[in-house]
């Protein structure tokens, strides 16, 4: 079977996709792996082949990053495929139709290396927390999987994630300051920000945009109401 380099802008996608369901505690941006920047050879690596119009190996180092995550509702414990699942699923989203095979868990060795591969550091606080890299394929016809195998099971319950705590935080604007400024900030000062009063406050999660609403207090605390989701590609532009 030959390869070839993933299409850059599909992959780029894909691993903004990717970062956006990975249940990490800590936000990850994604940065391109700078040669000999990737993992030891012996951590673990999940691998899954999605078969469609573009055909690709996708490659997640993420054990150490999603940690916390593996312990999923009643304290059971959740595989390290099931708790990537939504998140290669998604990356393989930015390819259009297919089938992400059942994915393999084993050690990465050299699959984060090689001229045919696309890869990205997944990193917080410009420390890497995971790999991610992708392979394209040579076509093949999809696999369905039958339900004698227990194929539909294979798949990851989505469920197993619902007591994983994820950063949650509303955004009402930014602005940027010359280090001068930062350290002469002294109590009363006034910034201004770039957003107009009344403007919709981003909503975030893990660092990630996924909706907008309005500031309200609720009890005397604040909160946020809800008045727009923000798809994929909005919060990727």
């Amino acid at each position: 079977m030959t390869t070839r380099t993933a299409p850059a802008v599909e992959a780029r996608t894909a691993a903004d996709l990717l970062v956006g369901l990975l249940p990490s505690t800590v936000p990850l941006s994604v940065v391109p792996l700078a040669p000999g920047a990737g993992p030891a050879p012996t951590e673990t690596a999940v691998v899954a082949t999605f078969v469609g119009a573009t055909s690709v190996e996708l490659v997640l180092v993420a054990e150490r990053a999603v940690a916390e995550s593996l312990t999923g509702q009643g304290g059971a414990p959740v595989s390290l495929a099931d708790a990537l699942r939504p998140a290669l699923e998604a990356a393989a989203g930015a390819f259009g139709p297919g089938v992400l095979d059942v994915a393999e868990v084993r050690p990465v060795g050299g699959d984060l290396t090689g001229d045919a591969l696309t890869a990205f550091a997944l990193v917080a606080d410009g420390a890497p927390q995971a790999w991610f890299g992708l392979r394209a394929r040579a076509q093949k016809p999809p696999t369905v999987p039958s339900q004698r195998s227990g194929g539909t099971s294979e798949r990851a319950d989505m469920r197993l994630l619902y007591d994983v705590e994820m950063t949650l935080t509303a955004e009402i604007g930014r602005t940027r300051l010359p280090v001068r400024q930062v350290l002469d900030l002294v109590p009363g000062s006034v910034l201004e920000l770039d957003r107009a009063a009344g403007a919709a406050a981003d909503l975030m999660v893990n660092g990630r945009l996924i909706a907008r609403g309005e500031v309200v207090v609720v009890d005397e605390d604040y909160g946020i109401r809800i008045t727009e989701i923000v798809s994929a590609e909005q919060a990727a532009g």
